[in-house]
Formats: C-alpha cells, structure tokens, sequence
C-alpha cells in the first residue's frame, strides 16, 4: 500500500483549470518532491492532498484512507508544514505545540513531553515560554515545524518550507525533516530550490500548466537529457561568447572571462574552446565538464511545455 495516493485530481477556478488530471503514488517512507514554475499548480495540488480543497474530480488516499470519505482520519496521518507559519502570535512556542497536541488528541503528559523535546531540538529551548509575535520568522517557522509533527505524522507535507528563511533556519528545517524521512517518515516537498531538491528528493514530479510533464528520479530525468551537458571555461581575460559559436555548441552563457557552453559532444566542444585560446592567445584558468543538473532538465521540460 503506498504513503499516498492521487487520482486523476482535477481542480478548476471558474473556467481556469488549475490541475488537470494529475495521478502518482508515494511509496512509504520516500521524500518526493513536486516542482513547477509560479503558478503551474504545485500548491492547488497539496491543497486537496491535505483535503484543504476539494477536487473538481479525482480522489487522494492518505496511508489507503480516503481523504473524501474518512477525512479526519486521513488527517490524523499526516503533518502540514506550510510557507507562512499558521501559529497563534499571543501564545508562547509551548503553548502553541501542546495546542496542536491536543487537536491531534495527545494526552496531557504525551504532549508536554513532545513538546519539550521538539523545541529543544529547533532550538528554541530557552525561548520556549515566549510570545510567539516576539519570534522572527525563521523562529516561527519552526514552531510551525513543532506544531506539525509533535502527533508524529507518517506523512508530511511541505510547502515552500524555507522560502526566504535565513541560512540557519533553513539548515535546521532541512535537517530536521530528512532525519524523520530517514525514520520512515514519507515526506512531500513543493519548493523553487531546484539543488535542495536534487539533494532530498529520491522522486521528483515536475508539474506545469496544471499537468504533470516529469515524473522520474533526479538522476533518471538527467540523464535523458544528455544534450545539456555542458564545458565551463574560465580565461585570464574577458572573452565574447560569440566566437565560440560552432554546431557542436548549442548554446552558451555567461559574461566577463568565465564562460559556459552547452553541448551535446563535449569533446568537440572542447576542440573549439583550444581554437579560439591559440588564435587569441588566451590562458585557461579552469576548465569543467559538466553532466545537466536538474535545474536544466526542469527549464527544459518546463519550456517544452509552455
């Protein structure tokens, strides 16, 4: 039985099909990511996975209980880690976790306990009887944090987790929901940062125009897309990237003296790279062969799609 199921979800505003027809399944225990351009329909999605919407059409299955049937016992299953925090500002960071303990039905001591321990490991320990209004928002995201998991979900959601979060806060978010993932926690990540997911994610959905166009592992999508390999060269001068346009070079970015090429056979590449160092008399300072990062496969995919 896999983590979550999603069926044939389909959800329209007036006339606007947010999300067509998208179908996957999330085996237990995998940290699966779903990726898309501002507006492709990432959140609408999450949003009737945790049954915030209702789908026009389709259905979702939460650890093989149906969200439309059992909702509240689907919910009991899972955590929501949203990109605004949805904590109570004139509670304290305790008081806000044995809060969500209690609507999770936790007894008294489970939830003091849980709570206790949780904002010792978000570091928050010694600021735990506070305000949260007082709270930076990197500190409240991380009571938002606590609050998600203190009924220790065995699924979890998240949606733009660490947008705009500072490095620490970011660093403690991400480590804090790949050490569950790693219990057998199965986790669901929207994000924009393509490397976090490249680094998380065993599974990646890219979604665009309310469609799924990608649904592979990250090392999988790369490699059908070997055309974007790439040479990066770097000069002790400034260079033009005009006089390294040849067949063998299908695209090339970059200013000032460090350069970057895409191509499809970096040998050739590289030929023309040593044409134009002898004719101008160039020295290299580096030079890097580069396999396409997921980045490139999602810009690719997602302007195949457009």
């Amino acid at each position: 039985m896999p983590a979550i199921e999603a069926n044939g979800l389909t959800k329209l505003f007036g006339e606007f099909k947010a999300v067509d027809d998208v179908s996957f399944e999330v085996p237990k225990g995998q940290f699966f990511g779903l990726l898309g351009p501002n507006g492709a329909g990432k959140t609408t999605t999450i949003r009737m996975m945790i049954g915030v919407l209702r789908p026009d059409q389709g259905n979702v299955r939460i650890m093989g209980v149906s969200m439309d049937r059992e909702p509240l016992l689907a919910k009991e299953k899972l955590g929501v880690i949203p990109e605004i925090g949805n904590v109570y500002p004139d509670l304290t960071a305790r008081e806000n976790l044995e809060l969500f303990g209690r609507f999770y039905g936790l007894t008294k001591r489970t939830r003091m306990e849980r709570a206790s321990a949780l904002l010792e490991e978000l570091g928050l320990g010694a600021r735990s009887d506070e305000k949260i209004k007082r709270f930076s928002k990197g500190m409240k995201q991380r009571v938002s944090i606590g609050c998600a998991i203190i009924h220790q979900p065995q699924v979890l959601f998240l949606d733009e987790p660490t947008e705009g979060l500072d490095v620490q806060s970011r660093r403690m978010i991400v480590e804090k929901v790949n050490g569950m993932n790693k219990a057998g926690c199965t986790v669901v990540l929207t994000t924009h940062n393509i490397e976090e997911a490249n680094r998380l994610c065993h599974r990646v959905c890219i979604i665009n125009h309310g469609k799924i166009v990608a649904l592979d592992t990250p090392e999988r999508l790369r490699s059908t897309f070997e055309g974007a390999r790439s040479v990066e060269v770097t000069f002790d001068r400034v260079v033009e990237c005009g006089l390294f346009f040849d067949q063998c070079i299908t695209r090339a970015e970059g200013e000032g003296n460090k350069l970057r090429f895409y191509t499809s056979d970096p040998d050739e590449a590289m030929n023309k790279i040593m044409q134009v160092r002898d004719d101008l008399g160039l020295t290299i300072i580096s030079l890097n062969t580069l396999a396409p990062s997921l980045e490139d496969v999602f810009v690719k995919l997602t302007e195949m799609s457009a």
